[in-house]
């Protein structure tokens, strides 16, 4: 039992910190999907840019009614369309969903409907009750993401209003709601409530805003289990930027038009670089990237050596990133023939990216997994992950003889003796989902030991 021990301590320091990231896909056909979301449950909901919400069902299947259908009431093309979509927290209880589209007049709109009270796959499209109307001088820079945070206020994200290096210095003007990160109570209020603790709350500025000075934040998120506001603001010329604060930060200035990420761009007339929130990371346009599309933390458990890592990616360069709370980086490999528009979080915590340009969307796996030899016995097991069944399969001389899988805690859930064959197939399906140790005895006595995630 004390080797048993030692070759757990070992292989856990090992294998903690390596993660490939893979693409597996599981849905096709949309049209430039540009949000995935959940409402607490087993569905995900696709928005498309023309003004469609659809639902993906688990089994990879598109319902063929959409959801919601607001294509008549939406400016769509370039930057513009049916751009964000939320669940309200009580969802299941009182039906309410919020979209934020550009209407025909090219100013952002942000809308409440309710779910159609026979038909959960159906909303009820005249349900709508618009909340806040927010005109846009250009058509491009409309942010477009809603989310409600920990404190189950609706946050909106603002772009500063579009053209090029914000001309009317919109995002640094705090009676502007261009430019900003603003925070509503939906619960209160006609048609909403200003939360108490917003900074510009009876002073000059407007009542809405919760921080200022973002340039286009093409997605934000909230991580569920430390709560910080993660936010990825599309860059000017140079730098793309990622942005993390604590969700009870309020009042910060995350610099545009002042600067571009951490280098300084139009400094005239702005406060202290010291009143600055600067990015935790930045990425140059040398490296391909032109428009940062932000994602979401992981906080699954089909792959916890992703867990606490933010993912995004770049509409230019199809790579992702998984980016540490202190600013380190790693980047996939190139993903050709895609342009990433949007990440999505399932009920589970689990992981989907969307590309705009081929309509598909795929499921973030972690590749270190998959079909592995052991060194010592040279057994193949697969597949890696699974759901109901491996395979272990000889490849040389050593037979399997007994196969145990622990749980991470070195609980024994499941020991069996194998025959001597080629092919040894052990059923899985009465184990839950995670990951798991497998050892392997072989015909000299020998163990290996590998980790096992069933999905």
């Amino acid at each position: 039992m004390k080797i048993m021990a030692l070759l757990f301590s070992f292989y856990f320091l090992n294998y903690s910190y390596s993660q490939t990231i893979g693409l597996q896909p599981f849905a096709s056909g949309f049209s430039n999907p540009v949000e995935i979301t959940n409402a607490g449950d087993s569905r995900l909901f696709v928005v498309e840019q023309g003004g469609m919400i659809k639902i993906l069902n688990p089994n990879g299947t598109i319902n063929p009614n959409p959801f919601l259908n607001i294509a008549g009431q939406v400016s769509a093309g370039g930057e513009q369309g049916l751009l964000g979509l939320a669940f309200h927290p009580n969802y299941t209880s009182n039906g309410f969903f919020y979209t934020n589209h550009t209407n025909l007049s090219g100013n952002t709109v942000i809308t409440r409907y309710s779910v159609d009270s026979t038909n959960p796959n159906l909303a009820n499209p005249s349900s709508g009750i618009v909340l806040l109307t927010i005109a846009q001088p250009y058509a491009n820079h409309n942010g477009g993401s809603l989310k409600f945070g920990p404190d189950g206020y609706l946050y909106i994200g603002m772009g500063d209003g579009g053209s090029g290096s914000d001309p009317e210095n919109r995002a640094q003007n705090a009676n502007e709601l261009l430019g900003k990160m603003l925070r509503i109570d939906v619960n209160s209020g006609t048609p909403y409530s200003i939360p108490a603790g917003n900074p510009y709350v009876g002073i000059a500025g407007a009542d809405e805003i919760w921080a200022i000075g973002l340039r286009n934040p093409w997605k934000f998120s909230f991580d569920k289990k430390m709560g910080n506001l993660w936010i990825a603001d599309v860059g000017q010329n140079e730098i793309e930027e990622i942005n993390m604060a604590a969700a009870t930060q309020s009042e910060l200035n995350y610099g545009w038009r002042c600067y571009e990420g951490d280098a300084a761009y139009n400094t005239v007339g702005c406060p202290s670089q010291a009143s600055m929130k600067f990015p935790l990371k930045t990425i140059n346009h040398s490296t391909g990237a032109c428009s940062i599309t932000g994602g979401y933390v992981y906080n699954g458990t089909v792959y916890p050596n992703f867990k606490g890592l933010y993912f995004f990616s770049d509409y230019c360069n199809p790579q992702i990133g998984m980016l540490t709370s202190n600013g380190t980086v790693t980047f996939s490999t190139v993903f050709s023939g895609n342009n990433f528009s949007t990440f999505g979080e399932d009920i589970n915590g689990e992981l989907y990216v969307a590309s705009l340009n081929n309509g598909s969307i795929y499921k973030i796996k972690d590749t270190s997994l998959g079909v592995k030899t052991f060194d010592n016995t040279q057994f193949i097991v697969y597949p890696n992950p699974t759901k109901s069944e491996i395979i272990i399969q000889k490849s040389n001389d050593n037979y399997p003889t007994v196969v145990t899988i622990f749980d991470l805690e070195g609980k024994m859930l499941l020991r069996q003796k194998t025959e001597n064959k080629a092919l040894n197939i052990i059923k899985t399906n009465h184990l839950s989902k995670g990951i798991y140790i497998i050892t392997i005895q072989n015909d000299q006595g020998e163990f290996s030991t590998q980790k096992l995630i069933f999905e």
